[in-house]
């Protein structure tokens, strides 16, 4: 909602800054999302032109001696066909930004001859459409003061973020309403319309609404004849141009001023084109209307319409017709004003695609007590602008309004907020915005205004004393306390879910989140695919049911990331699947995938890897440790886990296997997936990959205890050291990793096979293998002594169990 200060100073009486109204808009809930303060305009100032002489070598160019009341005239090369000697207008000089043409100004050559600025025409400087020559102002215009400032384009603009709960504030007026009741100001009470009335309106409405008489509560109409539509009042056009609107004609531009004004949308026919009476109807399945925005609608019965004998002329509280709209040669007009039920403007707008500034107030809720009292401003508008007789005013359909009383007791302040506000307060704040109130004591009788349909209950009230008495003068306050330090807040499930992703995230893998629908196909390939699952109304479709694994979407995820050239990823979600479309069938799943060769051992210098060209691809055991260690990290006694062969139709059938915890639970699958479900997705690649069923888990028997931190990590950096043994070609290496591992197992936290190597330098029947030891000190920094003494232990122990020796 953009609006003009000046606009807004219409209506309230105040001597408040732009600072502090901004200020106060925001503290009373209508927040300021931005102020353009017209700063742009600025370096434009008033000059005269003192001569005007041909340019020598330019037949359409004039030479300009340009006075702009600071020293002496300055001169500029110019092109307008009215450009002359003693013509005053707006000068920019050099380094200024003119936005019509979005270019900042430098002293320039033009035809051999220097130009030191430019005289400008409104729409180089986005003021209007005219370009047809530079501006010309009355002689008397103070040359060297501000060209903004004599224009009145020195208009700050200010834009607020307005809640759909308060359709009063999509009117100026209603927002001055808002400012006064805060105490910024004195709200300007506005001249009841005045003006000559003659004769009827002969254009007569009918509401033909088959009882659905909410759909249009209420309609009026008159006739105005003899109007002259020429352009809006140059006051009326800045505005609307300030706040993103362009001026069409007065008549349009009335509507349109009253639609921010007072926030009372209305339409005008022009008469002539209107044949026969108005009626208020459902539209005929595929009727069909040309907009005002040159685009064809076709209708439906939930849409309602105003027609005439010729068909559709608006889509009522939306949008009107091309056919019968206002221009240029409009004598007779008529000026509509409805009332429209919000929650169908709302789905007629969504149905169609139309947003206006119309369907944005009515599906909030215009205030019906203003819908006469409207019109009649608009009238005296239209009759003031554009001239004319006025015939007196057809009202059909309104039944008056009756103002909803709420039971309210003071005390729900001190509830609801905190706040310690007198009853003596709270009702001068209704007060103040319009509420009546009635009775005396601790409870209250208020009756809501017209124009706040928003207002239910007694909470609504409390909200409404809140924020003018000041939501800053809410004193911060801690929660309350569960009672005990440990008092569990997360369920059993969350903790489990929480557990799994960090196991999970830890393991290397990366958290992907996919989507819930999966195409059909693929959901029958995963033991999905029922009619229960499918949508009513899929996004796309190639979204059309409800996935029955994660594992489709970690799939798909993973050779999306190949196709990049990502192709060793290993990603993992936990999340919901759906089995059927009742409760119980939604199960909570911790699923990954790992392909190309994401395994966990993958990354580091294995032997294995370099053996093979490359990193090891991923297979059924790097599956198999990813989903026991989510079991793991669940708290799951592993003693009591159990792996069977085999898997559900998706994996390998030699290379997968189920999860059980005793001979009923099933708590999982892993594997690697079967080729003709790869293929199906169209994937390739090494994949594999885990699906457990957390909701599956038992619940533990008993709270379990912790002695220690659950993330016990040292302080002290980690150091990383090599060594090669020679040794015979039938020891095995897991031989020298234990004897390696044995010299310390406090300091020393992993033993790695990172090289193996048989040559004849090494002797007959010899073979070199290469370890990288990772000490991990948790209570100091080694010292270079620390290391020589753990490096003698392990070259001893290796000694000791192998036989071998460093490598020279």
């Amino acid at each position: 909602m953009k609006f003009t200060l000046s606009w807004l100073k219409d209506h309230l009486d105040t001597d408040a800054t732009l600072e502090e109204i901004c200020a106060k808009l925001t503290a009373i809930g209508l927040e300021v999302e931005d102020v353009d303060d017209k700063a742009a305009f600025k370096p434009f100032v008033i000059a005269k032109v003192v001569s005007a002489e041909q340019h020598p070598n330019a037949d359409k160019l004039k030479l300009l001696m340009v006075d702009t009341g600071k020293g002496d005239p300055i001169q500029v090369v110019c092109g307008a066909p009215n450009a002359r000697t003693g013509l005053v207008g707006a000068f920019a000089a050099p380094g200024t930004y003119v936005p019509g043409i979005d270019v900042t100004l430098a002293v320039g050559t033009i035809r051999g001859v220097e130009s030191r600025g430019m005289m400008c025409s409104e729409k180089e400087l986005q003021i209007s459409d005219d370009h047809d020559g530079i501006i010309d102002l009355p002689a008397d215009a103070p040359v060297g003061t501000s060209y903004a400032a004599y224009a009145g384009l020195d208009d700050p603009v200010i834009e607020i973020n307005l809640t759909p709960n308060r359709p009063d504030c999509t009117s100026i007026f209603g927002i001055a309403r808002d400012l006064a009741a805060a105490g910024l100001g004195t709200l300007k009470a506005a001249k009841a319309p005045s003006f000559k009335v003659e004769g009827e309106t002969p254009v007569k409405v009918r509401l033909e609404l088959g009882g659905d008489d909410h759909l249009c509560p209420g309609f009026a109409l008159r006739l105005v004849r003899g109007v002259r539509n020429g352009p809006s009042p140059r006051w009326m056009q800045q505005r609307l141009l300030a706040i993103g609107l362009r001026p069409i004609n007065a008549l349009v531009d009335i509507t349109n001023y009253m639609t921010f004004d007072q926030g009372r949308p209305l339409h005008v026919f022009d008469a002539a084109k209107v044949k026969g009476n108005l009626v208020v109807r459902r539209a005929a399945e595929g009727e069909k209307v040309l907009a005002l925005d040159t685009r064809e609608y076709t209708l439906n019965p939930s849409n309602v319409v105003i027609a005439d004998d010729d068909g559709v002329e608006s889509i009522g509280g939306i949008m009107g017709g091309e056919h019968s709209g206002c221009d240029e040669n409009t004598v007779d007009v008529l000026i509509e004003s409805a009332l429209w039920d919000p929650m169908n403007i709302a789905k007629t707008g969504r149905a169609h695609g139309i947003i206006t500034d119309a369907r944005y107030r009515f599906e909030r809720g215009v205030d019906p007590q203003y819908m006469v009292p409207g019109l009649e401003r608009a009238t005296e508008l239209v009759l003031e602008l554009c001239g004319g007789v006025a015939a007196e005013t057809d009202v059909v359909g309104y039944k008056g309004f009756s103002a909803k009383v709420v039971d309210f007791p003071f005390s729900e302040v001190k509830r609801l907020t905190g706040l310690d506000v007198s009853p003596e307060e709270s009702v001068d704040i209704l007060t103040r915005l319009g509420f009546t109130v009635t009775g005396a004591g601790e409870r209250v009788s208020v009756a809501v205004p017209s124009w706040r349909p928003d207002v239910e209950g007694k909470a609504d009230l409390v909200e409404e004393v809140m924020r003018i008495h000041g939501v800053d003068n809410i004193k911060p306050a801690p929660l309350e306390s569960h009672g005990a330090v440990n008092g569990r807040i997360l369920t059993t499930l969350q903790i489990r879910s929480r557990l799994a992703k960090r196991a999970l995230a830890a393991r290397g893998m990366l958290e992907a989140v996919t989507w819930s629908f999966i195409p059909k196909a693929h959901a029958e390939l995963f033991g999905g695919g029922a009619a229960s699952l499918a949508l009513s109304n899929p996004i796309a479709s190639d979204m059309s049911d409800m996935r029955p694994s994660l594992l489709p979407g970690l799939i798909a995820a993973a050779q999306r990331n190949a196709d990049k050239g990502h192709s060793d990823v290993a990603l993992f979600e936990v999340s919901g699947t759906y089995e059927n479309d009742r409760p119980e069938g939604q199960r909570r799943v911790a699923g990954g995938v790992r392909r190309g060769t994401a395994s966990l051992s993958g990354s580091g210098r294995l032997w294995s890897n370099a053996a093979k060209g490359g990193g090891k691809p991923v297979d059924v055991y790097d599956a198999k440790a990813d989903a026991l260690a989510v079991i793991e990290a669940c708290g799951l006694p592993m003693g009591n886990v159990q792996i069977e062969p085999g898997a559900p139709a998706w994996y390998h059938p030699g290379r997968s296997g189920t999860i059980k915890m005793g001979p009923k639970i099933v708590l999982g699958y892993f594997g690697e997936f079967h080729p003709k479900a790869l293929g199906a997705l169209d994937v390739s690649g090494a994949l594999c990959g885990f699906e457990i069923f957390v909701d599956a888990m038992p619940d533990p028997k008993k709270k379990a205890t912790r002695t220690k931190p659950a993330l016990d990590l040292s302080p002290f950096q980690a150091v990383r050291r090599d060594f090669a043994f020679v040794v015979d070609k039938t020891v095995e290496a897991g031989a020298i990793v234990r004897a390696a591992t044995g010299a310390d197992r406090k300091l020393i936290a992993a033993v790695n096979v990172f090289d193996v190597f048989e040559g004849a330098s090494l002797g007959e029947g010899k073979k070199s293998v290469a370890i990288e030891v990772v000490f991990q000190p948790t209570d100091k920094t080694l010292t270079d002594e620390d290391f020589e003494a753990l490096t003698a232990r392990i070259v001893g122990n290796v000694a000791k169990a192998t036989g071998g020796t460093l490598r020279a």
